[in-house]
């Protein structure tokens, strides 16, 4: 799978201090959604976009969801996690102002991160 190098970047979730971790009961999931989620599971190893743990200290559901193609979309459910991570008090800039600050240049790059939520350590 294309993405950025994690030897590049990679980024690290600032978990507020003295907050316990929370373990989420596992959820029953259909065959077809199970299946879906070992299949995909199984590319992610492989990607080594993940890799497997022997003690967790916090467990999120897997969520499936099928997409308009059909396919299935694997999904987590990080709200406890979420939850212990501090806001960020810094809101994204408007599109307007962001067009407005590159207007002038010759010379505009993008680096896209291929499913760049995998780049989170």
């Amino acid at each position: 799978m294309p993405g950025i190098d994690p030897s590049f970047m990679t980024h690290r979730l600032s978990v507020g201090k003295g907050v316990k971790p929370v373990a989420q009961k596992q959820r029953k999931q259909r065959e077809k959604r199970r299946k879906a989620a070992k299949e995909e599971t199984s590319r992610l190893l492989a990607a080594s976009f993940i890799r497997e743990v022997q003690y967790p200290t916090w467990l999120a559901n897997v969520v499936m969801v099928k997409k308009p193609n059909g396919r299935w979309r694997m999904c987590t459910d990080y709200t406890d996690l979420n939850k212990a991570c501090p806001k960020d008090p810094y809101p994204l800039p408007s599109i307007d102002r962001l067009v407005d600050g590159v207007s002038g240049y010759a010379l505009l790059s993008f680096m896209d991160a291929y499913s760049g939520y995998n780049q989170i350590r």
